[in-house]
């Protein structure tokens, strides 16, 4: 299989992932990127924050153009979490592989618990969109949950929608889809904060890797707002959830292999 196939495949995967559940691309990219296409774990954060900061922009407009992003709640999240992005994208480089590797390993188990338990309940707010929905967000947990996801984002390369979606769920009170739209808002603006740190520091992007891998994943994005209407999301959760499992699976004991 060439790595072009291998590229359009996996960005395929990663799309469908953000688009249909507005998280787990990014945890799903980075190991694709490190054992089918061969990048170094720092390398493959740094694509991997170009491919979700592409591929959420992307599908947030058309969730935008739906009505179901609530700005005033994923700015809130968003502003929080972009400093912890930039700060923990710079000190990444210097990372030693293993615990990058081992790292990403517990990261992978965590979002997989996340896509197999039960989804919070939905709130009936907007996130604050409107004076009905305002009384039920929680600012200070709020800045602090963006602020734990925007630091994952910097360090691994992990868009953490995975968090993101159900601390919007539990601390603002938006429906799920509302969420999942306003996740990806969050995602675009921690990922593009990662990257400005990591501007000239980072090794230099292999294009003609990270190019089809985006254009698949940006194409497959849209793909999953249309999955999702079709098919239970808690189904759509559970496949992601095993998935992650085993790519957890694969790291920790790539990260075993290596430290033996």
């Amino acid at each position: 299989m060439t790595v072009l196939v291998l590229a359009l495949a996996a960005g395929a995967v990663v799309g469908l992932a953000l688009g249909a559940l507005g998280g787990g691309g990014g945890v799903l990219a980075v190991p694709a990127l490190v054992y089918l296409l061969g990048f170094a774990p720092v390398e493959a954060a740094t694509a991997s924050l170009v491919i979700v900061a592409v591929t959420s922009a992307t599908a947030l407009y058309g969730h935008a153009r739906d009505g179901q992003v609530r700005w005033t709640a994923g700015l809130l999240f968003a502003a929080a979490g972009a400093g912890p992005a930039a700060l923990t994208a710079s000190l990444a480089a210097d990372v030693p592989r293993p615990v990058l590797t081992a790292a990403f390993a517990a990261v992978a188990v965590l979002a997989a618990l996340r896509m197999l338990r039960p989804v919070p309940e939905e709130g009936d707010g907007d996130g604050g969109r409107t004076g009905s929905g305002a009384h039920r967000t929680r600012p200070l947990r709020a800045v602090g949950a963006g602020a734990g996801v925007g630091a994952l984002t910097g360090f691994l390369g992990v868009g953490g929608g995975f968090l993101a979606v159900p601390a919007l769920v539990a601390l603002t009170r938006l429906r799920m889809r509302a969420a999942v739209a306003t996740g990806l808002l969050v995602v675009t603006v921690n990922a593009l904060a990662a990257l400005t740190a990591r501007a000239g520091t980072a090794a230099p992007v292999d294009w003609a890797v990270v190019a089809p891998f985006t254009g698949a994943a940006v194409l497959a994005a849209w793909d999953g707002r249309r999955l999702a209407a079709r098919v239970p999301a808690a189904l759509l959760r559970r496949i992601l959830g095993y998935g992650l499992l085993a790519v957890a699976a694969l790291m920790a004991a790539d990260t075993t292999a290596r430290l033996l």
